[in-house]
């Protein structure tokens, strides 16, 4: 016969985040082992694609003390925020506004 099983905390519903999994001991018992939910990953704001470069980590793991700079960052003009078509679309129009403020055309 099959072993039966108990969840171990919160509530016993089966909902997206409540997900088990199902892991045998070194004792040879079987117990259910809480899961973590898929982390979509940082989107770009204007063109709503994922940002190349930076892993998809839950919210709370973007932190200071749980990832380094450079893992949460890409080496560019806003790297880490806008995708790459995104800053690429904005440089030219930076570039006309500075020279509108400079007085050339």
């Amino acid at each position: 016969m099959v072993q039966r099983l108990t969840y171990r905390k919160r509530h016993s519903y089966a909902t997206k985040s409540n997900q088990h999994r199902v892991v045998k001991t070194p004792g040879g018992k079987l117990v259910y082992q809480t899961t973590k939910k898929r982390a979509s990953g940082p989107k770009c704001p204007v063109t709503g694609k994922r940002i190349q470069g930076i892993p998809h980590l839950r919210p709370a793991e973007y932190k200071r003390s749980r990832l380094s700079r450079n893992r949460r960052t890409v080496n560019r003009a806003y790297g880490g925020v806008l995708s790459a078509g995104a800053v690429r679309e904005r440089r030219p129009k930076r570039r006309q506004l500075e020279r509108v403020e400079r007085g050339v055309y």
